[in-house]
């Protein structure tokens, strides 16, 4: 009895109850800040015109944000004297472009003062960013605050590309996400890049007796295992994580079922008979697969828990 209290005190500490209690509006700045949109849309069009790689840091950000005390903007706090913050947890080291949200922000308290959380601009610009690399587009629920606490230990909530099929469900399930959502946001793996370091388990000393986990195709083994070396050196090797990875699209799905997913956390979708069917089903359907992105993505966002208006997304007020 003692563990599952312990367990029920973890999980609750973890995501306050209060999180899903703020109700979120499509339209909550209507009349207060109505050009919000536009200027958040604005801001990320002109970095993705400068830079290819800026929606998938964008939609990562919000989902390592969302995933730690709920979508609070605490990934955007900057380390402080001795608090380390969670941007400079060991799995944050990589996301960048925050400077967008930095500057959508600047323009909006330049326009509608005091008014726009963080956590929603960064909600926002993570739907521009699918949207503007040719993916759906949706009404972001409004409203949510931002956070005033964001410890790099915390970090190790976030579900690892080497989490098995066991371990991603709980770490959704702890949020309120099921399994669709699970296999539905996985998608988000369709934009983007991964260094060695978050693969190099299944490509070089997988167990005691195989080098390469098998259940990759052998020459797509093979290329990952030329550009990541056993002992690589090169700080910014690794590969796509799909083949159209500048584009909104379902091929990472189909890239799966033939064996040809980077992360253990993507092959793991594949091994029980529920999330196989998923991964089926979006791989021969882009409009199931966009429509369960959409779903999973808004109730995901719908995680809150901040406190304030910060104004300016990097330093608590």
């Amino acid at each position: 009895m003692a563990t599952v209290v312990g367990l029920a005190f973890v999980l609750l500490f973890m995501f306050p109850i209060s999180s899903r209690v703020r109700a979120l509006s499509s339209n909550y700045y209507d009349h207060t800040c109505p050009q919000l949109e536009s200027i958040v849309a604005s801001a990320v069009k002109k970095a993705i015109s400068n830079d290819k790689t800026v929606p998938a840091a964008l939609l990562r950000m919000h989902f390592h944000d969302c995933f730690i005390r709920g979508c609070d903007a605490s990934v955007l706090l900057n380390s402080k004297g001795n608090n380390k913050a969670e941007k400079d947890g060991p799995p944050n080291i990589s996301l960048h472009a925050f400077y967008v949200i930095n500057e959508a922000k600047m323009a909006l308290e330049a326009s509608c003062p005091g008014i726009v959380s963080c956590a929603d601009v960064l909600a926002l610009a993570a739907r521009d960013a699918v949207a503007l690399s040719g993916g759906p587009t949706w009404d972001v629920p409004k409203g949510r605050k931002d956070g005033r606490i964001s410890l790099a230990t915390e970090t190790r909530q976030l579900p690892a590309p080497t989490f098995n099929i066991s371990q991603l469900q709980q770490n959704f399930a702890q949020r309120g996400l099921s399994i669709e959502d699970l296999v539905a946001l996985s998608g988000g793996h369709t934009l983007g890049f991964s260094h060695c370091s978050s693969f190099q388990n299944r490509i070089h000393n997988f167990n005691a007796t195989l080098d390469v986990d098998p259940t990759m195709q052998p020459s797509f083994a093979a290329r990952l295992r030329s550009v990541c070396p056993a002992h690589n050196q090169i700080k910014n090797a690794g590969s796509p994580l799909d083949s159209t990875n500048l584009v909104f699209d379902n091929a990472y799905y189909k890239l799966l079922l033939q064996g040809k997913s980077i992360f253990s956390s993507d092959q793991a979708l594949l091994t029980t008979p529920k999330t196989k069917a998923l991964v089926s089903k979006f791989a021969s359907s882009q409009k199931a697969f966009e429509k369960a992105f959409v779903d999973s993505m808004i109730k995901m966002s719908s995680l809150t828990g901040g406190q304030e208006i910060r104004l300016d997304c990097r330093v608590v007020r």
